[in-house]
């Protein structure tokens, strides 16, 4: 099973039903919850998420929102690796260097999916939009 690591941006399309991104972030989360692949997300993108996202709704929808991800989805650690690596990177979004640096740590994720493809170009793991990693994943599926 590939293992996927999801940046902040997909699961905020995905949770507010942002268009026109959602649709592709939604296919994403129904192979995860279909078991075909495994998101992984950082602890870091629960705080930011809770941020964006109470922009939305009261605490405690968004709360529950939360609570649901954390059932479908891995979360991977940052600790001070992380951040020192993130401190020292060259990458020029500070908060896209501690997602970088919690997947690559991880060891096992084959991935990033994210929309913003350019913060991530000193990335030595593939890194792909949401609608290039669907495309990838259903010719890989068909063969």
């Amino acid at each position: 099973m590939e293992n996927v690591f999801i940046d902040t941006d997909v699961i905020v399309d995905f949770l507010t039903d942002r268009k026109p991104f959602s649709l592709e972030s939604a296919k994403i989360f129904s192979l995860i919850d279909q078991k075909k692949i495994r998101g992984c997300v950082s602890a870091l993108s629960f705080s930011n998420l809770y941020y964006v996202l109470r922009k939305f709704g009261p605490h405690k929808k968004v709360i529950s929102s939360l609570q649901e991800l954390s059932e479908m989805v891995d979360i991977l650690k940052v600790d001070s690796n992380t951040i020192k690596s993130a401190l020292i990177s060259d990458f020029k979004d500070f908060e896209d260097s501690i997602q970088y640096f919690a997947a690559q740590e991880h060891k096992k994720i084959d991935s990033i999916i994210t929309r913003n493809i350019k913060d991530y170009k000193d990335s030595s793991l593939p890194v792909m939009t949401p609608e290039m990693f669907l495309v990838t994943f259903e010719n890989t599926a068909s063969n």
